[in-house]
């Protein structure tokens, strides 16, 4: 999925292939956000020293693009609506 960088709504997934935790996350994520209608995008963090060096041992994590807050693994689809409610 692509990602409105500027958008408020806007979520990230930050992940790496081969990952089954993260796969777990994405499609949890993907049926959370598809009730509230709100987008997502992935990136992957093997592609970046900088991102491998914040997120190599707490992949999965999501960021809220408006806040940048942070919501790490392990999350579950109550813990889910309740970060994405939370005020920003």
């Amino acid at each position: 999925m692509n990602v409105d960088m500027t958008s408020d709504s806007a979520l990230i997934l930050y992940h790496t292939d081969g990952c089954h935790l993260c796969e777990i996350a994405e499609a949890l994520l993907a049926e959370v956000v598809a009730s509230v209608g709100v987008s997502f995008g992935r990136v992957d963090i093997a592609t970046d020293d900088g991102l491998i060096e914040r997120y190599g041992t707490r992949i999965p994590v999501v960021l809220r693009v408006a806040d940048r807050a942070e919501l790490n693994w392990p999350f579950d689809h109550r813990q889910l609506d309740a970060w994405l409610a939370a005020p920003s």
